[in-house]
């Protein structure tokens, strides 16, 4: 099945998207506008029971993205060749480019929830779906002409203790000092290399990439209601380079307590995909095809693959328009052409792999 493709369908679909909130948790709206865009092409689809969309085809390859967007009110408004809005970038211009391409090369699809919280929905795919795709495309911003091939992992914490309350001009330190100290010492640990005062973007989004950066979150504590006691709760993050695993990077931080505890939870490991698979060429062939220079990346960020990595031993690549230094920005905004040329890359490689 193959039919060719509208761009002002395109561009009213993504305008829809784009106008239509879809906070983590609250995707029902937006997933109820995909559904409905499927089954007006005669597509098979529906929602389950996590809230994700689905329109299987022909499982050559899977396109997938995220429904959800991170909070922000931002005015939707086309300027010429640039849309406004919240998730324009992250990720509803990949998901509409996607769910143009399943209709126009017959490929399948799926629209996940909850990507920016937890990802729920990419989870409930790997466990539930009945048969593996040969080939996976995740949606993110990478640009038209760029692909991602890999994600640093993601660890977080919450440190907890709690000390007998005393009199400020004593020397004892409470629990407030001592989370203080515990993430300290964790800094320490994981402290990267000094880098030159003048360093390219390229050369630092690659030091960044292969380097733990530990980071706050939220902390709380002070005087209990009781009044007998001092308590803290500490929630940390860390990203996780491919040459870690988040087991190690737990233990190094476990090994540094002297007081209090850590509640581990959502640890994804990293990911970092060949760039010799059957998908990362076809890219690499379309994005000529259409003029472009092919740009390889690897993201500071987690992205769902890492959770299909970790489940389904297939091909991946993520791909998709826009530009990822405006993702949770509050000028969020994706280029309308653009969008049109990585639809046109989509299609090419969707209808390689489809012929292997």
């Amino acid at each position: 099945m193959s039919s060719k493709w509208s761009k002002k369908e395109a561009k009213s679909l993504l305008f829809d998207l784009v106008s239509t909130p879809s906070y983590s948790g609250k995707e029902a709206q937006c997933a109820e506008v995909l559904m409905n865009f499927f089954q007006t092409h005669q597509r098979e689809a529906w929602i389950d029971e996590a809230g994700n969309v689905h329109s299987p085809s022909n499982d050559a390859v899977l396109l997938t993205s995220h429904m959800d967007t991170v909070p922000g009110d931002i005015p939707v408004k086309l300027d010429g060749d640039v849309l406004w809005g919240r998730g324009s970038v992250d990720a509803k211009g990949p998901l509409t480019a996607m769910a143009i391409s399943a209709i126009s090369t017959g490929v399948s699809f799926v629209g996940v929830v909850s990507e920016e919280h937890n990802s729920y929905g990419a989870r409930h795919l790997v466990k539930t779906r009945e048969s593996i795709p040969d080939n996976v495309i995740n949606g993110e911003p990478s640009g038209w002409d760029g692909i991602a091939l890999g994600y640093r992992g993601l660890l977080n914490g919450t440190y907890v203790a709690t000390s007998r309350s005393g009199h400020t001009s004593r020397p004892e330190k409470n629990a407030l000092q001592d989370a203080i100290d515990w993430w300290s010492t964790v800094e320490a640990r994981f402290k990267a290399d000094d880098w030159p005062s003048e360093i390219s973007q390229t050369h630092l989004e690659n030091s960044i990439f292969e380097q733990v950066t530990p980071k706050p979150i939220t902390i709380t504590g002070g005087i209990s209601e009781d009044g007998l006691s001092v308590e803290v709760t500490f929630d940390v993050q860390f990203r996780v380079p491919p040459n870690l695993s988040v087991d190690e990077v737990r233990e190094i931080a476990d090994s540094e307590l002297t007081t209090g505890t850590v509640r581990w939870k959502d640890m994804v490991n990293p990911v970092m995909i060949s760039a010799r698979t059957p998908p990362a060429r076809a890219f690499r062939a379309a994005i000529r095809t259409f003029g472009g220079v092919p740009r390889q990346l690897r993201k500071t960020g987690t992205s769902d693959m890492n959770i299909y990595s970790e489940s389904w031993d297939v091909p991946m690549v993520t791909y998709g328009p826009g530009d990822s230094s405006l993702d949770h920005a509050p000028d969020e905004r994706i280029s309308i052409s653009e969008f049109y040329l990585s639809i046109d890359v989509l299609n090419n490689v969707c209808k390689r792999l489809s012929k292997l």
